[in-house]
């Protein structure tokens, strides 16, 4: 697949850091303690054996990560990598012994610790409740977790699941957990019953923390009675542990049902936290896919602590401070909850937690808070923020965003529009965006830059470090450096990476390492251009092969949103009995545009003019909104289904099924 001229349109360097900027950043001082010149050697040095040099490659770099980053084991590691077996089933820190929940609270907690009552979490509740808690009081509670989910029988390699809502208690729960070496799964808590009996059921829990709701754009969400119809369905669950949140009456079960303040609050607050091997597993995370029962990803201690460390703070993409106050949007359920939570807790820092919708009561939610908290790192998905883009500048008005050291985002490609509108509204056109891009599987990123790069709109900057990625043709012969996009792989392990899947190593295999020999293919589209920034172009697995000719969604997606016309757009396939299939897209119009055959034609013809005439959409259908997730990720599987008139499917981790009766009615 050769270069779009879309990428004409983002091929301006709009952001350049400051010397000051460069010199002062956590990467330039572990550049200048290694006597490393420029990225490129950086990365090179983090995962190859370069001549000349006594330590270097995947060992040193991973091995360098835990001293640099003041990473604690209980036991020392005899060998940072053993892959003797393939990449595919690489150990990592072989004979070490550590517990997250020691690095992340315990140490920080410590009578003698500087960070003994710094704030570990600002929370915020739909209704205007704030409360904060220290590290101190995070450390009893999850103690208390630990000491109750022992009287219940819990031990080291049970399950517990979490259907929370987004309250500060899921980081004592989450912690509790992995004090005791039990594995955690966070369960999106906007998930209905089958999806949630779907994910007890396999992981066979016999434990599920819940509550009895949460507030949603000023709605009582219960969520007990979902708990319960869930757990009917799958089984296994023997204790239900339920957080008030709401004061709701709830259903109960006298001899399964026990509150937050008996079962949690009555315990000791001294627990001495498990040492565990550095492979012991210490979450199971669910990836739901395109189609298929949901993939059990399976997460260790050691690397679901040292990635998301590395990458979050000291020395990587958002170069910690200790001044720092993150907000990623994200659910516990969802990957980006727990890497917010441990990347910024292995250094005492604090996160910010929201409970609600990002436009209740008005649009300006999240610049209100960023404001009143002076919030400094702020990730959010580019659905959201062309959501919030269509409200109008107005809404940024009176709002002080200056405490913004940093803008992230992941999930999906950008448009340049939207990411200019973010950088220069947002950020006020000083404020770098991380652009970051990895998975549940890694638990990290395979592509994201470091404040110390240059930026143009949309890019990911390069490979994050420590990451062996490449740009690889259908044979699996590299083609990064030839402005071509290709699949995203990579050519070795990672500490993250999941060690197989819970439901065994032949589905791991042939989900990530089929396609390509000893290659992890990750399923995205990637393109590194002549100036060398990295870009995604969708997933390779939602490619529309259009009479023979293959073509991304966010290709044609991207297109239509270069119309002045268009704030949102989704493109799916649809059956068609000359090409096979035929594209299908539905727009949402910016405000004081409207729908027209005269506009319906334009976009067909831009998106002809840009990506290619056999990629005409063979119909434009408006709408006022996108079926999405809390994320804010557009479901075009959803989307494909109403157009196709087949069964949708489960729809519980969609945030607004609403939605799908205007899509239904522009079909």
């Amino acid at each position: 697949m050769t270069d779009s001229p879309a990428l004409e349109e983002i091929d301006e360097v709009v952001y350049e850091p400051s010397e000051e900027t460069v010199q002062g950043s956590n990467v330039y001082e572990f550049m200048q303690k290694h006597g490393i010149n420029d990225f490129e050697e950086l990365h090179r040095r983090t995962v190859e054996d370069v001549d000349g040099v006594e330590a270097s490659g995947l060992d040193w770099f991973w091995d360098e990560v835990v001293e640099h980053l003041g990473l604690e084991f209980y036991e020392p590691y005899d060998a940072v990598l053993d892959d003797s077996d393939g990449p595919q089933f690489t150990d990592w820190y072989v004979g070490g012994e550590l517990n997250i929940a020691h690095n992340v609270v315990d140490r920080h907690a410590a009578v003698d610790s500087p960070n003994r009552n710094n704030v570990a979490c600002i929370w915020e509740g739909e209704d205007g409740e704030i409360r904060e808690i220290t590290f101190h009081e995070l450390h009893r509670e999850s103690n208390m977790v630990a000491n109750a989910l022992g009287e219940r029988g819990i031990e080291t390699g049970d399950t517990v699941g979490l259907y929370m809502p987004m309250v500060p208690e899921v980081i004592s729960i989450l912690y509790g957990c992995f004090k005791v070496g039990a594995i955690a799964v966070p369960i999106f808590s906007g998930f209905g019953v089958d999806a949630t009996a779907t994910r007890i059921a396999d992981a066979e829990c016999s434990v599920l923390f819940t509550g009895d709701g949460f507030y949603r754009r000023g709605d009582e969400v219960l969520l007990k009675e979902s708990a319960d119809e869930a757990i009917e369905e799958a089984g296994h669950v023997e204790h239900t542990i339920v957080y008030d949140r709401l004061g709701a009456e709830i259903p109960w079960d006298q001899n399964r049902d026990e509150w937050w303040e008996d079962a949690v609050l009555e315990q000791s607050d001294e627990y001495e936290t498990k040492s565990l091997p550095s492979d012991q597993e210490s979450m199971l995370l669910y990836s739901s896919g395109t189609t298929g029962k949901p993939k059990g990803i399976v997460h260790t201690h050691a690397g679901g602590l040292t990635q998301p460390a590395k990458e979050k703070e000291i020395f990587f993409s958002f170069d910690h401070q200790p001044e720092d106050r993150f907000f990623w949007v994200s659910d516990i359920g969802w990957m980006m909850g727990p890497w917010m939570l441990i990347g910024n807790h292995a250094f005492g820092g604090t996160v910010f937690m929201y409970e609600g919708a990002p436009d209740h009561p008005e649009p300006d939610r999240f610049w209100k808070m960023i404001d009143r908290h002076g919030l400094t790192v702020f990730g959010i998905s580019p659905t959201a923020i062309r959501a919030l883009q269509k409200h109008g500048d107005e809404w940024l008005e009176g709002q002080d965003l200056s405490s913004l050291r940093l803008l992230g985002s992941t999930g999906e490609p950008w448009d340049p529009e939207s990411w200019l509108w973010f950088y220069e509204h947002v950020g006020n056109g000083e404020t770098p965006i991380m652009n970051i891009s990895g998975g549940t599987e890694i638990f990290g990123c395979f592509l994201q830059p470091l404040p110390t790069m240059s930026l143009k709109p949309c890019t990911l900057g390069g490979p994050a470090l420590g990451m062996d990625v490449d740009i690889v043709n259908a044979k699996g012969e590299s083609i990064a450096d030839t402005n071509e996009r290709g699949y995203l792989v990579t050519n070795s392990s990672a500490p993250s990476m999941t060690k197989s899947l819970w439901s065994g190593d032949e589905r791991y295999l042939e989900e990530y390492w089929a396609r390509f020999e000893d290659m992890w293919d990750h399923g995205d589209w990637a393109q590194k251009d002549a100036d060398g920034y990295w870009f995604l172009h969708g997933r390779s697995d939602d490619v529309l092969n259009v009479a023979g000719r293959k073509v991304g969604p966010a290709e044609v997606e991207g297109a239509l949103i270069e119309h002045d016309a268009v704030n949102a757009a989704a493109a799916v396939g649809a059956d068609d009995e000359t090409k096979g299939t035929a594209v299908v897209s539905y727009v949402i119009l910016e405000e004081g545009y409207e729908e027209s055959e005269d506009l319906r034609e334009e976009l067909r013809r831009q998106v002809g003019e840009e990506v290619g005439k056999p990629f005409m959409p063979r119909e434009v259908l408006f709408v006022d909104e996108f079926p999405i997730t809390q994320s804010g990720k557009i479901v075009r599987r959803i989307i494909q289904s109403v157009y196709e008139d087949e069964e949708i499917g489960d729809l519980s981790s969609i945030e607004n099924p609403e939605a799908l009766d205007g899509i239904a009615e522009a079909r």
